[in-house]
């Protein structure tokens, strides 16, 4: 049984010993502070058509990125009436769920250690930065995470995976992320 006073996760813990050094070297920051860090980790499930025709697929999207996430999820509601689509204004339409401290790290380990290899097909993920130091990237199928169990899940969801960090330039985020391990394909 893991104490929770004294679990520090295994990511947090490599992130303080190996991985803060190797960057200080690397840029040549002059202080700490400077050294880039994770900031947080947003997860989001949008289930689109599904949603609009029955609602209960927004809470299943709800209860799947609970489990995922290990922390209560968020709906996400329409903010605007659109007829076209036969959306109305507070529609539930997804799940959201925002990361910090030792959940984020978990997450981050499960992700690159269990979820990504089970991807099929899988290659390495696309450096796709957002100029500012912040990863974006996209799952088609959340029952990749072992904590869903593919036999109850009725809608297989997409899911999008945003890794904000404290780096000021695309070069100091990629390495920060190539020293957690994440697998680039370029």
């Amino acid at each position: 049984m893991l104490d929770a006073a004294t679990y520090t996760p295994r990511l947090k813990t490599t992130y303080r010993e190996s991985i803060k050094a190797a960057l200080k070297e690397e840029f040549g920051y002059s202080n700490d502070m400077m050294i880039p860090r994770l900031d947080k980790i947003v997860l989001n499930i949008g289930c689109g058509a599904e949603a609009v025709r029955d609602s209960k697929k927004a809470k299943a999207a709800v209860e799947d990125l609970t489990k995922i996430a290990g922390q209560q999820a968020v709906t996400t509601k329409a903010k605007k009436s659109i007829a076209g689509f036969r959306v109305r204004e507070e529609m539930p339409l997804g799940a959201k769920v925002t990361l910090r401290g030792d959940r984020m790290y978990d997450f981050l380990d499960r992700l690159i250690t269990i979820a990504m290899p089970r991807i099929r097909d899988f290659r390495g993920v696309k450096p796709s930065f957002d100029g500012r130091g912040n990863f974006a990237m996209g799952l088609k199928e959340h029952i990749v995470f072992p904590e869903i169990d593919f036999d109850k899940v009725d809608e297989v969801w997409g899911m999008d995976i945003i890794i904000t960090t404290t780096a000021k330039t695309d070069a100091e985020a990629k390495a920060l992320l190539k020293h957690f391990n994440m697998p680039f394909n370029a």
